[in-house]
């Protein structure tokens, strides 16, 4: 027998008013469609339990049985939609997502869009990071969490949550030999340059800002920011390999970007304390594992 919570609450009214048309005016409703309503629920259990002839109206036998646990499911139904409520407001709290400018473009559209799909009402409050800020921030409490690329220094304290594989690219200058060609390989890009002085940048998935080359390096220049690398592969000094979100989101009038197809794709990932596991950061972390699984991150 399913129990229609509602129709228990007009009882509970009718009985504690001791009249239906007082408990009618309390409910917003008319005294005839409350006394149907508690008529109702009598036929769904098969007994009386209102004794209507009594001034004021009271429950009959079976009625105060029926109500001495009837209130205490009423009751246990008012905490269950209460954490509910509770639950929704701690989700619908701001979120601080971190990004490198680079990464913002429709991924990070893509992981809100997912994240609302289970948290509607959240509010998501975008962060620029510098670059050797995209995992330093998170464990520091800057943001809540970051879209991170390789190479991370230090992950102590971190959880990484792979949201996308990006392919890789190089950038060349338009001199250059494989300029013209649809794709490429690592070795093929990096052997035999235009000029002895053009070596390649040491970029990993960053794309070459705050990695300085090492002394006696066999690398070319250090580069500290993207423009700053797009520059010193177009005067022929360089050549860049790093990830394809460079290609959409830079543009050089003397640099060309071919894809490189021998070299693993670059991991994008969700960075977040490990130690996070409020409800909003938990919701964030399945959006990422959903569309890691789903593969809908764009190719940005």
């Amino acid at each position: 027998m399913d129990l229609n919570l509602h129709l228990v609450r007009y009882l509970v009214a009718v009985v504690d008013e001791g009249h239906f048309g007082r408990a009618a005016e309390k409910l917003y409703i008319s005294a005839p469609a409350l006394s149907q309503q508690v008529r109702k629920l009598e036929h769904t259990l098969g007994v009386e339990l209102i004794d209507r002839s009594a001034h004021p109206v009271h429950p009959t036998t079976a009625g105060h049985r029926f109500l001495a646990e009837a209130r205490h499911a009423l009751a246990a139904a008012d905490r269950a939609v209460a954490a509910v409520e509770a639950h929704r407001r701690e989700l619908a709290a701001t979120l601080r997502l971190g990004f490198i400018t680079a990464s913002a473009g429709p991924r990070i559209r893509h992981l809100i869009d997912e994240l609302r799909r289970e948290v509607p009402d959240v509010s998501v409050q975008r962060v620029e990071l510098a670059w050797p800020q995209q995992a330093s921030a998170v464990r520091d409490g800057v943001v809540d969490a970051a879209l991170v690329r390789p190479p991370i220094a230090d992950t102590t304290g971190l959880r990484l949550d792979v949201v996308h594989h990006e392919p890789r690219i190089v950038a060349l200058p338009l001199t250059h030999r494989l300029a013209t060609r649809e794709a490429s390989n690592s070795q093929t890009s990096t052997a035999n340059p235009t000029s002895p002085a053009t070596k390649p940048i040491p970029a990993g998935c960053a794309g070459g800002p705050a990695i300085p080359a090492p002394a006696a390096s066999p690398y070319g220049p250090s580069v500290r920011t993207m423009d700053e690398l797009l520059e010193t592969v177009a005067a022929g000094q360089a050549i860049a390999i790093t990830g394809g979100f460079v290609a959409n989101g830079y543009r050089h009038p003397e640099v060309t970007f071919v894809p490189i197809t021998d070299v693993e794709p670059c991991p994008i990932s969700l960075c977040t304390r490990a130690a996070d596991t409020s409800p909003l950061v938990t919701a964030l972390r399945t959006a990422a594992r959903s569309l890691h699984a789903g593969g809908s991150c764009g190719t940005t």
